[in-house]
């Protein structure tokens, strides 16, 4: 097969399509000919030698595929060779093939295409982890939607409460923003001007120009010096004294990554302890295969009569020839995306 293979002691040297091995199905996966993958910026980082794939994953880049299954393993019964499928990888999705267990992977609904579908499973898997897992501490208890108040407005888990999340026009951040506004909460985001309309029409509150505005300050004015009961964070050192500050009494931050450094100098935690503020770290591509076969079980239980009834959408910024995933990943080095940036994958030989 072909894929897209980057120069792991180089990676200044451009992305190129070359040859390499088909990957084989084990016993409990499918093996899918992908017409779609999608950029994260785990991407980025693995290219620059920062973020090595789990023991036994490929090393070619891509953590979400979407296209049809061509081989079952022997013991795989969900599945059958002819479905269209989409899902989350541990590596391999810049390919013409690509292995994914079959428990993770999800049937595509009818009327999305593969470019949509593949827009999902990376970002939504994350803000699904995040908001109930990590922050609503919703865990291996099940989320059907009438438990949660989906849909009725009086009874809302999410009702009266408040999340800030940071880079809100990010993919995970456009993911985060829809359901929260499913569980009712009132939604602050942080986003440079250019973004502001994008995050509006997705459903946030208040957005915060991050480059010209204090988001604490603005967080206090607007919540009477109250601050947020939730914040979704993926900066860093850079924001930490600002989201201990707007935080709420027995808030929770969730830290999902470290854009702009990961060491704190000075640090003063009396605001954690007079606060109660609990604060989470939380990774997704490092995590066990049974905990994701629960989080893709459980997210796709909540989410998929949403995608069907379109109350949740997949959010594309832009669609790229895989040809041309070199500029793709400039596209998302200079920070230019609102939502998902798509690889769509050739099978001409």
């Amino acid at each position: 097969m072909k894929a897209v293979l980057h120069n792991s002691e180089n990676p200044n040297e451009p992305l190129k399509i070359e040859e390499t091995e088909n990957p084989k199905p084990k016993e409990n996966e499918v093996l899918v000919k992908v017409k779609a993958t999608a950029l994260n910026r785990a991407d980025l980082l693995q290219r620059a030698g920062k973020y090595p794939p789990p023991k036994g994953a490929s090393k070619i880049l891509g953590l979400e595929i979407a296209g049809e299954v061509v081989e079952i393993g022997e013991k795989v019964t969900n599945h059958k060779v002819g479905d269209e499928v989409f899902g989350l990888i541990g590596g391999g999705g810049y390919a013409q093939f690509a292995i994914i267990d079959a428990q993770m992977a999800i049937s595509k609904p009818k009327h999305f295409s593969f470019e949509e579908a593949a827009a999902i499973p990376e970002v939504f898997l994350t803000a699904f982890q995040t908001i109930f897992w990590t922050l609503l501490g919703n865990e291996n208890t099940g989320t059907r939607n009438e438990e949660l108040g989906v849909g009725n407005e009086n009874e809302n888990v999410g009702n009266q409460k408040s999340i800030l999340i940071h880079a809100g026009a990010s993919g995970v951040g456009s993911a985060a923003i829809q359901i929260c506004k499913i569980l009712g909460m009132k939604v602050f985001v942080t986003a440079s001007k250019s973004k502001h309309e994008f995050c509006q029409n997705l459903g946030a509150d208040i957005i915060i120009d991050y480059k010209n505005e204090d988001f604490a300050k603005v967080i206090s004015e607007k919540t009477d010096d109250k601050g947020v009961n939730y914040i979704i964070d993926f900066i860093g050192k850079d924001y930490w004294k600002q989201n201990i500050d707007c935080i709420a009494v027995d808030g929770q931050l969730a830290v999902l990554a470290a854009m702009s450094g990961a060491k704190l100098e000075n640090a003063n935690l009396s605001k954690i302890l007079i606060k109660r503020i609990q604060i989470t770290g939380s990774t997704l591509r490092s995590r066990s295969l049974e905990y994701q076969r629960e989080l893709t079980r459980q997210f796709s239980e909540f989410a998929l009569p949403l995608f069907q009834n379109k109350t949740l959408k997949p959010i594309i910024d832009s669609i790229f020839d895989w040809s041309l995933a070199e500029y793709a990943h400039k596209h998302m080095e200079d920070n230019q995306n609102k939502g998902k940036i798509i690889l769509s994958v050739s099978q001409d030989s």
